[in-house]
């Protein structure tokens, strides 16, 4: 009988429920898929707070080489050594890894799987890892601090795509334009799509980050000529993003032109015009939106506003039908 428990013990540890993280970044998804590509940016982040990373290396193919070798804070030299199973780019990475003790002996596998989606302007990372125990007694408090571990190192893979981005350490000073136009039909008369985009309460609804992502700092509308809008929130990730707005042109019912400042934390990254034209058209409105901005400092958009603003614009017709 006591060998039937310790048989079902032994079972149990080595099958445990993945290990789930997700985090938000204000990147472009190429950019977080890229910070896992090159053993250069993975040196910057893949480990725990306290700890660094020695050694690296990545061959960012099915087959090639994951493996990174860890620092601790008293030198000790901690390895862990894997494949990429799958590589999607942009999109999903699978990467088999093994951990061994100090003297190279197994510890247990984390079959570590990494999906990447455009979310409201940022890019969503979900981490999903499956551990199989080698030596339970050593592996299982290791893996017990997972989530924790994953935690700092998480904080600092936000500062690796910041500092990729450019809107983090950047000394050299630097402008690029860009400029997109976007169109979208709605089953709704001008009036309401007027206060969609007017009206704090019913823009609430659609602009901005959800409740269980975006911890909201500060905001305020006052759409006439010369009022202010500024939406000021505090991400999951820690980092607070800033719009702030001012409205030059309000003709009612037919168009906005307002500028707007974007900031990551205390980082101005980009100066924007946008105009916004709505017309009836068949029982509903069609609305115009068009945007020139400037991005500073090596800051890195790529098309990412123009992603993230579609899909507001898609939310905000979601919202009409409340």
């Amino acid at each position: 009988m006591a060998e039937s428990t310790d048989a079902d013990n032994a079972a149990t540890q080595r099958q445990l429920p993945p290990l789930l993280v997700s985090r938000a970044f204000h990147a472009r998804r190429e950019t977080v898929f890229k910070a896992w590509s090159t053993a250069e940016h993975v040196k910057n982040w893949f480990s725990p707070e306290t700890y660094s990373v020695a050694e690296a290396k990545v061959e960012m193919r099915v087959g090639g080489a994951f493996e990174v070798c860890m620092l601790s804070p008293t030198g000790e030299r901690h390895w862990s050594r894997g494949v990429f199973v799958e590589v999607t780019p942009h999109s999903r990475l699978v990467i088999d890894m093994h951990a061994t003790d100090l003297q190279g002996r197994p510890l247990f596998r984390a079959y570590t799987e990494v999906t990447f989606a455009d979310g409201q302007g940022e890019t969503r990372m979900d981490v999903a890892q499956t551990y199989t125990f080698i030596d339970p007694s050593m592996a299982a408090p290791m893996v017990a601090g997972a989530s924790e571990g994953w935690r700092t190192t998480l904080d600092k893979l936000e500062q690796e795509v910041l500092r990729m981005s450019g809107a983090a350490g950047v000394q050299t000073r630097s402008v690029v334009h860009a400029s997109f136009h976007l169109e979208r039909r709605y089953d709704a008369p001008v009036e309401r799509v007027w206060r969609a985009l007017t009206d704090e309460a019913a823009k609430q609804k659609w602009f901005g980050g959800p409740p269980d992502e975006l911890d909201l700092i500060e905001r305020y509308m006052d759409v006439r000529e010369g009022g202010r809008e500024l939406a000021k929130g505090r991400w999951k990730s820690g980092v607070v993003s800033t719009f702030d707005a001012i409205y030059h042109d309000v003709v009612l019912h037919r168009r906005l032109v307002y500028s707007y400042v974007m900031s990551l934390d205390d980082k101005k990254i980009s100066v924007s015009l946008a105009t916004m034209q709505l017309e009836s058209v068949d029982k509903g409105t069609r609305l115009k939106v068009t945007e020139q901005g400037a991005f500073l400092d090596g800051y890195d958009d790529a098309g990412s506003r123009e992603h993230g603003t579609a899909f507001l614009l898609d939310r905000l017709g979601a919202s009409l039908s409340d």
